[in-house]
């Protein structure tokens, strides 16, 4: 059967997904690494850290343990009722057990979250830059993705006025990311509650707030969108293990919102996946139980980490960089190298080019802003040593100086 005919078979949607910009980037970096170039990835989202032994040994004993088999689809109760307790404990939320649904990682949670609320002609309101799984996640649900389009002007974040604008009557979901992936861009409360007031206006936009970042913050103050005054019944927040515990392999996330939408969810997911694994969930009543000290240290890490990145970005000619207030990303423009040819004859027209120039000529890996709806810029990855850092940021210079 030749493959243009395969391709015919194909569904629609998934033959019009693109793939994640950031994993192709870090197959592109491990490829090359294979071949023996000295390639520095700061292209994945991932903590260099181990996960913390009282996760790790949590894991370990389940198996001891034999317990290997399956669990509620839902996610184990205990695992629920910790969620719950840390709902109420760090957010002032309220969330029964029945409305919390345990995932194969906070990506599962948000992909059953959107195909739950979205149908064709639906609309899902997505700032931009964004993460590039959200856009791909609203068209496989059958919905027209609409960025909105921050700048550094506004640190990345939207306006109240940007939103009403953007609200029209097809409009079904917006998609909050703070701290933001990728431009660590935090709300503060006063920002959030003026979104929100907005949204009280239009009774029929859901929010799906991806919190994940929750605990990885420095400057800023985290707010839970559903505790926003009216926001609880129309807000499903996700959130999950992998960032602030160092858990990105182990996979388990989760959703709370409203219990028929969480309901809806798990139906889905019990045909398609069923429960995260017995040993994760494990793990996961560890990291909830567990004293919050090594988290505190990754934090400071990290803030040290963006401190010293922030720095030598500013002293490169042509690259703008707002300062980040949670995760461990940097979002720089680059747009002022667009235009310019490397010494081997290379045209740099955009950010892919830019990217896999700095890749291929200069052994870093950022990935390029296209992917995130900000074409202006590229994304980088501070989870990684201070040695790596320092050694990708002396690449970085060498390779933008050589652009003419």
């Amino acid at each position: 059967m030749s493959e243009i005919l395969i391709q015919t078979m194909f569904n629609p949607r998934v033959a019009s997904m693109k793939v994640s910009a950031t994993l192709a980037m870090s197959g592109r970096a491990k490829q090359l690494r294979r071949e023996g170039h000295p390639v520095i990835a700061l292209s994945a989202g991932e903590p260099d850290f181990d996960t913390p032994a009282p996760i790790a040994e949590a894991g370990i004993q389940a198996i001891r343990e034999g317990f290997t088999n399956y669990t509620q689809n839902q996610g184990m109760i205990d695992l629920r009722e910790r969620i719950s307790r840390k709902f109420e404990r760090d957010n002032g939320l309220d969330y029964a057990p029945g409305q919390i649904l345990c995932s194969n990682g906070a990506k599962q949670s948000v992909a059953l979250a959107v195909g739950v609320l979205c149908g064709e002609g639906d609309e899902v309101l997505i700032p931009a830059p964004y993460w590039v799984s959200y856009p791909e996640m609203a068209r496989f649900a059958g919905a027209t993705p609409v960025p909105m389009t921050t700048t550094v002007e506004t640190d990345y974040r939207i306006t109240p006025a940007m939103l009403e604008d953007a609200i029209t009557d097809k409009t079904r979901l917006l998609i909050h990311c703070s701290p933001s992936n990728p431009t660590g861009s935090v709300y503060t409360p006063e920002e959030a509650e003026a979104l929100a007031e907005v949204l009280r206006r239009h009774e029929q936009v859901y929010i799906i707030s991806d919190e994940i970042y929750e605990h990885v913050v420095y400057d800023a103050e985290h707010v839970a969108f559903a505790a926003l005054p009216g926001m609880k019944e129309r807000t499903i927040t996700i959130n999950g293990f992998s960032k602030c515990f160092a858990m990105t392999g182990w996979r388990l996330g989760y959703m709370a919102g409203p219990e028929a939408i969480v309901k809806e969810a798990a139906k889905v997911q019990s045909q398609f996946t069923s429960a995260p694994s017995s040993i994760t969930q494990r793990a996961g009543i560890a990291a909830l139980d567990m004293d919050f000290e090594p988290v505190r240290m990754m934090v400071a890490a990290f803030r040290e980490r963006r401190d010293y990145v922030l720095g030598r970005l500013a002293a490169i000619d042509g690259v703008q960089c707002p300062k980040p207030e949670g995760a461990f990303y940097l979002f720089p423009q680059v747009s002022a190298y667009y235009g310019t040819t490397a010494p081997s004859g290379r045209r740099i027209d955009n950010s892919e080019d830019l990217c896999f120039y700095l890749l291929e000529e200069h052994n870093v890996a950022l990935v390029p802003g296209h992917a995130f709806g900000g074409p202006d810029g590229a994304r980088l990855s501070y989870a990684a040593s201070m040695n790596d850092l320092e050694e990708a940021l002396n690449r970085i210079e060498t390779g933008l100086a050589a652009l003419r």
